[in-house]
């Protein structure tokens, strides 16, 4: 079936809340072989929504440097990073059709802005989940989001619902946690940056919880990295076993291209408006 996209202009050029409340806004459901798919999903089925990325794979959606998705699974809606502003995150929030009011948790990779500071937005809206973040956080973030919420500082292994848990802290350039969802085909693996290293992200995940890794995704941070460290990347992760790989946000040009040729049609380009769908 064919989407409608019909989405407005924002960021001036049509104020939301006057002719934006009266539109309909459809965006594009493409499935993690990157065909266009209207499918109603089981209650164990994942779907991984990129709602902030400076990738863009649906036109008209908002960009910025930074990165959130939202996680979908067993009836659990999480937010997953928050962007860089709030304004582009909840516009495109708006777009998918996601309801603010159902995400029950917020789980913060690391404590850099492009990843936190579209949180202040998401709760002006009212809604209340709890708050990942590593114990690392800056004393003053923690205390200024408990004042709202509940702030749980995570532990290695952190469940944060059904089939969902976090790496835990990682140490570093910057310390960083990578959300791991228990799909029906394996691990889904969703990270901001991986400053720690996207392949010691992998093998953390799997030390937690040692099923095959159905899919990487989100910010690998190698957009300074050399051709022949990202081939031995590469190289790693078809060593772990990684079966798809969709490289996004701070992974760079170059990364994601290696990636794309070693991984043919495992490979999805990720970027705003791509979602991810695994069935259960």
């Amino acid at each position: 079936m064919t989407h409608l996209i019909q989405l407005l202009s924002r960021r001036g050029r049509t104020a939301v809340g006057t002719v934006a409340a009266f539109a309909l806004v459809a965006v594009a459901m493409v499935n993690i072989t990157g065909r266009a798919q209207e499918t109603e999903t089981a209650s164990d089925a994942l779907k991984v929504s990129v709602v902030y990325d400076n990738y863009l794979v649906e036109s008209g959606l908002g960009t910025g440097w930074g990165y959130a998705a939202v996680v979908e699974f067993r009836g659990q809606t999480i937010l997953f990073d928050t962007g860089a502003d709030g304004p582009t995150l909840m516009a495109n929030l708006r777009a998918f059709g996601f309801d603010p009011q159902t995400i029950e948790a917020v789980v913060l990779s690391h404590a850099h802005g492009d990843h936190t500071l579209g949180l202040d937005s998401l709760l002006a809206t009212g809604v209340r989940p709890k708050v990942y973040v590593l114990p690392s956080f800056p004393a003053d973030f923690k205390r200024h989001v408990a004042e709202t919420v509940e702030v749980i500082e995570v532990e290695p292994g952190q469940v944060v619902g059904d089939g969902l848990f976090t790496t835990g802290e990682m140490t570093g350039p910057v310390n960083e946690q990578a959300l791991v969802v228990e799909s029906a085909r394996g691990l889904v693996i969703v990270t901001g940056c991986a400053h720690p290293g996207i392949v010691d992200i992998v093998s953390q995940a799997k030390s937690i919880d040692d099923k095959n890794v159905h899919l990487v995704t989100g910010g690998f941070h190698l957009v300074r990295t050399s051709a022949d460290r990202i081939a031995e990347i590469v190289a790693e992760f078809r060593r772990l076993g990684v079966e798809r790989a969709a490289p996004s946000h701070c992974s760079g040009d170059a990364a994601i291209d290696l990636f794309r040729e070693e991984y043919g049609d495992d490979f999805v380009q990720s970027g705003v408006g791509r979602v991810f769908e695994i069935p259960g």
